[in-house]
């Protein structure tokens, strides 16, 4: 009924520089858009260096959703009031760093990150004790949440024993590329309302130019370029078509029974 989600992974430039990256943006964008279709009341937040890119991006696909960013003073104050006042049914994070067990924020290098994000690491246990229902989505370790996959985490991936968050959602989404989980959620939900809510090739297509514009880069190269992890355009759309085409079929077998 109410969803928080959340976003925004800095990354930082050559010249001293962050800005958000292009993966978060389009995948929380695709989950609002879903979301809003079926009524339900969605607040997308997220902190400064993502948010002219998050807000772009999300008006585009959801303009119903409403959009906050996280002050970077009083924050736990903010948190605390937010799930209190909006009272969330679920939250779910999407690409949002999570901090790891020695208090730090880390990239996937191992890189202290804690100067370029706004602490938001409050709000996956503010919205358990609310009792709202957490999911995370994350493509490398260092996100909210993760923590689920600690083992896995600290064994398979590079640093994973420093950037694995310490804690865990409820429910822990892994995926290649972030943004991909925000197209199968919108599928899921598809399945559920028995009617295709997800993303047009066009929609998508727009969402990464919209998310460029505005300045974001590629986590991975660092460049402001239509990429996703150094994954091109057609490559994502691919994906989606995948996506699309089974849940065609999906919708088929539900119209015949």
């Amino acid at each position: 009924r109410r969803v928080i989600l959340l976003t925004g992974f800095p990354v930082r430039l050559e010249d001293g520089t962050y800005v958000g990256e292009t993966d978060g943006p389009l995948g929380i964008a695709d989950i609002a858009a879903a979301l809003t279709a079926l009524g339900v009341s969605v607040l997308v937040i997220t902190d400064e260096p993502a948010f002219s890119i998050v807000s772009d991006v999300v008006c585009y696909r959801a303009p119903k959703a409403k959009l906050m960013m996280l002050p970077k003073t009083d924050t736990g104050d903010f948190i605390r009031n937010c799930i209190k006042t909006f009272a969330p049914t679920h939250l779910i994070s999407l690409e949002r760093p999570g901090k790891a067990a020695n208090g730090h924020y880390h990239s996937m290098r191992g890189e202290v990150l804690d100067d370029m994000i706004t602490d938001s690491a409050l709000f996956l246990s503010e919205a358990k004790k609310s009792g709202a229902t957490t999911i995370s989505i994350g493509d490398g370790g260092n996100e909210m949440g993760m923590g689920t996959y600690r083992d896995v985490i600290e064994h398979f991936v590079p640093f994973g024993g420093t950037i694995c968050t310490a804690e865990s959602a409820d429910i822990t989404l892994a995926s290649g590329v972030s943004n991909l989980w925000g197209i199968g959620i919108a599928a899921l939900f598809s399945l559920f309302a028995e009617k295709n809510l997800l993303p047009t090739r066009e929609e998508e297509t727009e969402s990464l130019r919209l998310a460029v514009a505005a300045g974001s880069v590629d986590g991975c190269t660092k460049k402001n370029e239509m990429t996703v992890d150094r994954l091109d355009l057609e490559t994502h759309l691919g994906i989606l078509d995948s996506v699309n085409d089974i849940l065609k079929k999906e919708l088929d077998i539900c119209a015949i029974a």
